[in-house]
């Protein structure tokens, strides 16, 4: 909710849109479909939700093609969808404001370069030779391990750790609670325990990647795990030692990759999904919610079910599992039959 408002005139013209309505009238906030009030502009991201949009209570919506059916004022753009995030970030998205400069209560070893412009929290710890680019802001209590690289105009929230020998690229935004460079889950059974395996590769993620709360990536056991450029990550996932994730892939909240597995470039990993060690998956592939990914998958496929399979024909199966009582019944009745036919054979 802005304190100024906007004339609906004014948002049209940021992102060159048509109006069909009253261009005069003032908006304060965006909001949902469902949940905006007058002086509200929402948006129709879908036609599914058309009968929704008719019902609306906002002054202004932002639709693909005008539609008679929606009371409100219009603006006609390509992407609804993308239109409402730039309107967002221009006039209603305010960043978190940390402290101003760099604070007297960081603690950082020897030889540490911490580049122009950034801006450091209080309760950060800075390790010996580490690297800090340029305009980088810090929350309170980040940790960054020795010999680390944080690059140009990244962002790190409260509590994340950066371990030791991480390299993080250019605007890289990372949130509260993400571990990067955590030691990988690796042991060998020896006389009878678990005989850990030390870790000593590292984590390389490259520019333009977010991170989202309570992440954890694990440091290589030799070598590197890499997350490619413009990779997104949700919260609660769990990407393993020696893992590669392609650029610009999407990774959903609690998926998780096991060891030295492959994702390639626009890969989308859906929540919950699970991917076993050494898997390759191929370039655009779609792994969809719950599916456990047991072998390979080839490029562009969409896969469902464990273990994963095509996702059409698990359309078909989770059809037929839904009917299984009545098909079981149905069988049991033509079993009794045939045991009746054949016992009146048998007189």
């Amino acid at each position: 909710m802005r304190e100024t408002p906007i004339e609906l005139k004014t948002i049209a013209k940021f992102v060159d849109g048509e109006i069909v309505g009253n261009p005069d009238i003032l908006i304060h906030g965006i909001s949902s479909i469902t949940d905006a009030a007058a002086g509200d502009i929402t948006f129709l991201s879908d036609k599914k939700y058309l009968e929704m949009a008719t019902k609306t209570l906002a002054s202004a919506i932002i639709v693909s093609e005008s539609n008679p059916k929606i009371q409100c004022s219009q603006i006609i753009v390509s992407k609804p969808l993308l239109t409402a995030s730039s309107i967002i970030k221009k006039f209603y998205y305010t960043p978190p404001s940390p402290p101003s400069g760099n604070t007297e209560n960081i603690y950082h070893g020897k030889q540490v370069k911490i580049g122009q412009n950034g801006t450091i929290g209080p309760f950060v710890t800075i390790e010996d030779y580490v690297q800090i680019g340029d305009r980088v802001t810090i929350f309170p209590g980040v940790f960054i391990g020795e010999k680390s690289i944080i690059g140009d105009d990244c962002l790190l929230y409260p509590n994340v750790t950066v371990r030791e020998k991480s390299q993080i690229g250019k605007r890289v935004t990372i949130h509260s609670g993400t571990v990067i460079g955590s030691d990988g889950f690796g042991y060998i059974k020896n006389a009878g325990q678990h005989e850990k395996i030390h870790h000593i590769g590292n984590v390389v993620i490259e520019d333009d990647v977010e991170i989202g709360a309570n992440v954890t990536i694990d440091r290589a056991t030799i070598g590197k795990t890499v997350i490619c450029k413009g990779t997104k990550i949700d919260n609660l996932v769990q990407i393993a030692h020696n893992v590669k994730i392609g650029e610009s892939s999407l990774i959903v909240a609690q998926a998780g990759i096991a060891g030295s597995s492959t994702l390639g470039k626009n890969t989308i990993l859906a929540g919950q999904a699970g991917v076993s060690d050494h898997i390759t998956i191929g370039e655009n592939a779609v792994i969809t919610a719950q599916t456990g990914v047991a072998q390979n998958v080839p490029a562009k496929q969409v896969v469902s079910g464990t273990p994963a399979t095509s996702h059409t024909l698990w359309l078909r199966i989770t059809q037929i599992l839904q009917r299984l009582p009545e098909m079981r019944q149905h069988i049991r009745d033509i079993d009794r039959r045939i045991k009746k036919i054949e016992n009146k054979g048998s007189k």
